[in-house]
């Protein structure tokens, strides 16, 4: 294990959240780490969920670190420690100095003032009329706040406020607007701010991990999922190129060996194994979403409504999608037991037409499913799930199984 790793997951971690809750005057009862994204050589970043005790009250709160990573700690409500080798910054949320746009996106006065100028909100409403509520939270990557408020002339409405880091967000709002005038069902972009937010339209149906648990493969079919792919536009090849998680998959080995040492070798072998197989594939280029999977999608009776997450969209290979959405849910197949049977049955259902992709080869659909398979194999460590060595295992015997299958193509 690296030593900024240990250092924000293990008991000096305490040391430093109980400082930094002081400094601002209030005493840590209790924390636990509950984001790990450690990146070898790189430096981490943790998220912990805690509680506490200020003069006037006692709450649950999310606190947030980063070691060996450059921050800019003159921002309000981040400290800066250090023992003269390693500089940790720590904050509480929403002051994450990687998404400066945070702390107003989760301002009702703020957010209110923006839907009014957006001509979104009624403008005789107010603050107290706007309700926030955190979706997603990755610390110094990105969020999402769903607001929901008064709409101007009509009755309740609800958007989603997408933060980034300010050198990203023109390039978001861009995407979307390409998608959505090639007509694929991409959240529509309302406006961005420059120090990093993108309100977004809300999306139809429900999320497709939900209906896949309960419906199994009558939730969407795959020449459905097919057909949302194929209308992702030709322009997107002209934006950069992100790799892809296979392309990762030594990286993923390495996060993995970092922490769980006596897996090192098999994730090692195992990333061998992938890169490999790939080394001789024949795959044409073509417009991908980037980070397909299914919750990251929409369906409503049995037809796929909505995609959500465009900012990894651009030129890669099909298989790379495809085995993205396949890995997790075999993933959530393991993770929900009680629905193993439906989801696993969508998977099975899916691969013929995945197969029959013109733009796809089977054999390298599977290893590429492998390859995700890996990099989800740092999830159980990275939330900190309970017992995660022996679900980053179990994550391990996936990639295995995918890898005889392609062995068997």
């Amino acid at each position: 294990m690296t030593d900024t790793l240990r250092l924000l997951t293990g008991d000096d971690a305490g040391g430093l959240l109980a400082t930094a809750v002081e400094t601002a005057g209030g005493r840590l009862v209790r924390w636990r780490a509950k984001q790990v994204d450690h990146r070898p050589g790189k430096g981490t970043t943790v998220a912990y969920t805690a509680r506490v005790a200020w003069p006037d009250r006692e709450q649950e709160e999310t606190l947030a670190a980063s070691a060996g990573i450059a921050t800019d700690h003159e921002r309000p409500g981040v400290l800066l420690l250090s023992d003269g080798a390693t500089d940790v910054a720590v904050w509480r949320y929403p002051n994450d100095p990687g998404l400066p746009a945070l702390a107003a996106a989760c301002d009702p006065a703020a957010v209110h003032g923006l839907l009014v100028e957006l001509g979104l909100a009624a403008p005789a409403t107010g603050p107290d009329d706007v309700r926030l509520t955190t979706r997603a939270y990755r610390p110094r990557r990105r969020a999402v706040i769903q607001a929901t408020f008064p709409r101007r002339g009509s009755g309740p409405g609800s958007v989603f406020l997408k933060v980034a880091r300010p050198d990203r967000i023109e390039d978001l709002h861009r995407r979307h607007r390409l998608l959505v005038e090639a007509g694929v069902p991409v959240p529509a972009p309302l406006g961005w701010t420059d120090d990093g937010l993108l309100v977004l339209t809300a999306l139809p149906g429900v999320p497709l991990r939900g209906a896949l648990r309960s419906q199994g493969p009558d939730a969407v079919s795959g020449e459905d999922l097919r057909a949302v792919l194929d209308a992702l536009p030709e322009a997107l090849l002209d934006l950069p190129r992100r790799a892809s998680w296979t392309d990762g998959a030594e990286h993923y080995a390495r996060v993995i060996g970092a922490a769980l040492p006596d897996q090192a070798d098999r994730a090692t072998e195992l990333a061998e194994a992938i890169r490999s197989g790939l080394s001789g594939a024949d795959e044409p280029e073509v417009p991908v979403h980037g980070d397909f999977y299914e919750a990251q999608l929409f369906a409503a009776d049995g037809r796929l409504t909505g995609v959500l997450d465009v900012d990894s969209a651009g030129p890669g290979r099909r298989a790379d999608d495809l085995a993205c959405l396949l890995a997790h849910v075999e993933v959530l197949a393991q993770i929900h037991q009680r629905d193993a049977g439906r989801l696993r049955a969508a998977v099975r259902a899916w691969l013929p037409a995945m197969d029959a992709d013109p733009r796809t080869d089977p054999f390298a659909l599977r290893l590429r499913t492998a390859g995700v398979l890996l990099s989800l194999a740092t999830g159980p460590h990275r939330v900190q799930q309970a017992g995660w060595p022996e679900a980053t295992a179990r994550r391990l015997d996936l990639v295995e199984e995918w890898l005889d299958a392609a062995a068997r193509r």
